[in-house]
């Protein structure tokens, strides 16, 4: 049972890895969804919406074929309204809270509609915002952002719109964040992402510094010392670790850094093994466990310690793993990794049962004493993610657990620094990052005039 790359052929990769929710065909096709609409007051999907876009306007204007003025709708609210048409959990915000759902009739494909306006506008490059003149007072303000994914971009683009000039350091090669090295390669294509951060800095006034980490090639009393105030927008990024016996064996990997290796190596280049057990059942896990099997592994085993009642991830992810053939074990937490000549061979896993419920609201898992055990060759760790702890201590930043603490401001204890995003709590979603980033810019121009 090898680990092994390269399992499949160009075209298995191609028809793999193709676009899993595919736009409109055709401009008629989108109107006809469009017409749909009932163009609620106080409409619901708007309000559910972590960015507010004003979701009956937009479809309107697809109406009316004013589709130009649909992607400046949508623009106005969320800038990275192109990527999260891809990757938002829609049938929980938006779509969710169609009216239509209590119709018993589909609701509304609202990010679909999203998509079909931002990505013409990205492909023609419709510039619909100009940058303004420094405000009054502004005497060349720099501000400084640390992270160039969701929060740190939003925030650029909104500060840059005012006229204040941005500079990004982000610590990987390219920018996007968690769209660019963190999600289903079948959702948003590296291209794609590197468009649409193209397309935000278009506005001018933003330049992203490239291989830049925080700690290690600036430090934030540079930072403090060289521009006029700082956001920290670096989000999450440290796998949280099993901490059970064999963790250590080839053939152990963490979700992050698999999935990152898919989308800055390419299908062909990263390793997957015939028997994949992946532990966890958030996104992350389901995206790591669907391009497993997408990358030629015959057997996906993912597994929970809690019930279905209580997975983290949306019913349309679980949906998607399953179509893909990946199998679900609920109630079993690993327990110890066995292998032979290092290399990993068995999952042992504790079978669980609930007990009460836990902070979080969700019912507690209980060791029942019982065991079973997986054969595997190779285990994918997808329990979550830790915020940079070390990092936010070294900087005497307020934190809870790693968690930068701010006000409602979005102000940390240190003048002059902001913070926002996945580094805040922990991490949400995209578009809640998004909308972090608005947040966060409104602070700082209030706090520089």
């Amino acid at each position: 049972m090898p680990i092994k790359n390269n399992r499949l052929t160009k075209e298995q990769y191609e028809t793999n890895f193709a676009d899993i929710h595919p736009p409109f065909e055709n401009k008629t096709a989108a109107q006809v969804e469009a017409s749909r609409c009932l163009f609620c007051y106080d409409a619901p999907c708007t309000k559910s919406c972590p960015t507010h876009i004003d979701v009956p306007k937009f479809i309107k204007q697809i109406v009316t074929d004013n589709v130009k003025g649909s992607a400046h709708t949508i623009f106005s609210s969320n800038i990275m309204g192109a990527g999260c048409s891809k990757v938002c959990p829609v049938e929980k915000l938006c779509e969710g809270s169609c009216v239509f759902n209590l119709l018993h009739e589909p609701p509304i494909p609202i990010a679909k509609l999203q998509r079909y306006s931002t990505e013409k506008a990205m492909k023609e490059n419709w510039q619909l915002f100009e940058r303004k003149n420094s405000p009054s007072g502004a005497g060349g303000k720099k501000v400084a952002i640390v992270g160039a994914g969701p929060a740190g971009l939003s925030c650029a683009h909104v500060l840059s719109r005012e006229g204040i000039d941005v500079t990004i350091f982000e610590k990987e090669s390219k920018g996007g964040g968690l769209m660019t090295y963190g999600i289903a390669a079948y959702k948003v294509t590296p291209q794609f992402c590197e468009d649409e951060v193209n397309y935000i800095t278009a506005i001018g006034g933003i330049e992203i510094k490239y291989n830049q980490e925080l700690g290690k090639d600036i430090t934030l009393a540079q930072l403090k010392k060289e521009f006029d105030a700082v956001y920290l927008g670096m989000g999450v990024g440290v796998a949280r670790q099993l901490d059970i016996p064999g963790e250590k064996l080839e053939g152990v990997v963490d979700a992050i850094s698999f999935i990152y290796d898919i989308r800055s190596k390419g299908y062909p280049s990263v390793p997957v093994g015939d028997k994949v057990a992946v532990i966890g059942m958030g996104m992350t896990a389901i995206d790591a466990a669907t391009q497993a099997k997408r990358l030629g592994a015959k057997e996906v085993t993912m597994v929970y310690r809690r019930t279905e009642a209580e997975k983290p991830c949306t019913q349309a992810e679980l949906d998607i793993a399953m179509l893909d053939g990946c199998e679900i074990v609920w109630l079993a937490a690993p327990k110890k990794l066995k292998g032979s000549q290092g290399k990993v061979k068995q999952l042992v896993c504790s079978k669980m049962t609930l007990g009460e419920p836990d902070a979080s609201g969700r019912r507690s898992p209980v060791d029942t004493g019982e065991t079973f055990t997986l054969d595997v060759d190779m285990v994918i760790k997808a329990a979550g993610q830790v915020p940079f702890e070390k990092l936010v201590k070294k900087y005497k930043l307020d934190n809870k657990n790693g968690k930068i603490v701010i006000n409602e401001n979005c102000a940390t204890n240190i003048k002059g620094v902001f913070a926002g995003g996945d580094a805040v709590n922990g991490g949400k979603e995209v578009v809640d990052a998004v909308q972090a980033g608005k947040d966060g810019a409104r602070a700082i121009l209030n706090y520089l005039f």
